[in-house]
């Protein structure tokens, strides 16, 4: 059993001891801290609001509960969206005009795991010095809940469609062309939230939608991370059904997966990059991915005659540099695209209704479009270390070592090797004792032997 605090907010798996699990009572104790920081970011308010929403996953319910109680023990009101994907919360937030919200979704974990994202008034997830003052208020556990005649209410609203036409209004989602192409995609929702949400989208596209695994169980047919080795059903079923498209979300629908009209994988790392692709044509602006992600995208961004920017890894940290540099659109390779007129969250349904917009103009077909961009290849890695070793003096060791090439330290060391087009990202987990290394060059090979001169150098480095 895992339990896994951090200043995102809490996430655990299901069952179990206190400490040793995601309980009811880390549940309350997470909410009653979140609860204490809202009031005390926005003091002086007689009424306080917050949005909860959640995936479908099993513990949803028995989450959802815990959660919307505590915050009414607090006198906060509760607006309930009920099954809601992250993105669907986040805009909630600002639609209300709430305080805050919680969302509850494990993400792409799986079945057995849950958690609490949380968010401020502006609907987006709270900074690093927040989440550090909410872990400190939730340890210290001086709660005080309200008195009876001051409880919070909680009432019931489903924000699905509010979400759906602010992306049908955003200015470069062509609805008409869409409608005109009379698109079939073919749908896998690993059984969560993306099955009430996408179809919905896709209706009012004009877009037929065949459905794998979208009934919202919580019971995952597969591993809900939205990689090529998990989604084999919905690349055979593409095929099958000659669609010109097949799409994944995971459990809470802010990561967006394509496949081919051939069944082979777009790959998830090229969704922010078709997007930007299309976007920059009508939009010129700067981008956004962090330091772990492609270099396609700065290929297209530089291609467009602008700017591209890398963050530390996170979507907090993403959004926080598009924030310092103004820029037209994000994400990260993982298939997460912040289109941040709509809102500064990744967001697979304004992902998914760009794309479209951009094949329906493009008049190709999904594999041809793929072919048109930057071929990379991304090899992961880790090493496993030894307790007690000093994983700050090793990445400072291997920064010397190749300081004749461009460094990028705010998250880790990132070693760009322009000449070549070829990058290698090391960064140490803040759960587990392990250094993990990513690699990328225009060669599956290439980038392999990277990420392999590399680990040879840690370890020689450990060895002395």
């Amino acid at each position: 059993m895992t339990l896994i605090k951090s200043i995102s907010g809490i996430r655990g798996t299901i069952g179990g001891k206190c400490g040793d699990a995601l309980t009811p009572i880390d549940i309350v104790k997470f909410t009653s801290a979140y609860s204490v920081m809202l009031k005390k970011r926005l003091p002086g308010k007689s009424r306080y609001k917050v949005v909860v929403g959640r995936d479908a996953r099993i513990s949803g319910e028995m989450a959802d509960s815990l959660v919307c109680g505590t915050l009414m023990a607090y006198g906060i009101d509760v607006v309930n969206a009920g099954l809601a994907s992250t993105p669907t919360v986040e805009m909630a937030v600002v639609f209300e005009k709430a305080d805050g919200g919680i969302i509850l979704t494990a993400s792409h974990n799986p079945k057995q795991w849950n958690a609490l994202k949380l968010l401020n008034e502006k609907g987006e997830f709270l900074n690093a010095a927040e989440g550090e003052e909410l872990l400190e208020c939730a340890e210290k556990g001086e709660f005080e809940y309200t008195e009876v005649d001051y409880l919070g209410v909680k009432t019931h609203k489903d924000f699905t469609k509010q979400h759906i036409e602010a992306v049908l209004s955003h200015p470069l989602v062509d609805t008409e062309a869409i409608y005109r192409e009379g698109f079939t995609v073919v749908l896998d929702a690993v059984n969560s939230v993306g099955g009430v949400v996408m179809p919905a989208l896709f209706e009012a596209l004009g877009v037929k939608c065949i459905q794998v695994n979208c009934e919202p169980t919580g019971r995952f047919a597969h591993n809900p991370e939205p990689l090529p080795e998990n989604l084999t059903e919905l690349s055979s079923r593409v095929v099958k059904e000659g669609a010109e498209l097949g799409i994944s979300v995971d459990p809470d629908v802010d990561r967006l997966a394509l496949i081919c009209e051939d069944g082979n994988p777009f790959g998830e790392e090229y969704t922010l990059v078709a997007v930007a692709d299309y976007f920059l044509k009508s939009k010129p602006g700067s981008t956004v991915s962090n330091l772990s992600s492609s270099r396609a995208l700065r290929d297209v961004t530089e291609k467009a005659g602008c700017k591209y920017f890398a963050s530390a890894v996170g979507e907090v940290n993403v959004v926080a540099e598009m924030k310092r540099v103004n820029a037209v659109l994000g994400g990260e390779g993982n298939g997460g695209v912040i289109v941040p007129d709509l809102h500064y969250g990744r967001d697979a349904l304004i992902g998914t209704a760009l794309f479209l917009s951009h094949l329906a103009k493009e008049k190709c077909k999904v594999s041809e479009l793929r072919s048109r961009y930057p071929q990379y290849f991304i090899s992961k890695n880790k090493i496993e270390l030894s307790a007690g070793i000093d994983v700050d003096k090793i990445l400072l060791k291997i920064k010397e070592l190749y300081s004749q090439h461009r460094v990028t330290d705010i998250d880790g060391i990132k070693i760009d090797f322009d000449a070549a087009k070829k990058w290698v990202h090391l960064r140490k987990s803040n759960t587990e004792p392990i250094i993990r290394i990513y690699a990328e060059a225009s060669e599956e090979e290439i980038a392999s032997a990277l990420a392999k001169e590399i680990i040879l150098a840690i370890n020689e480095i450990i060895e002395l």
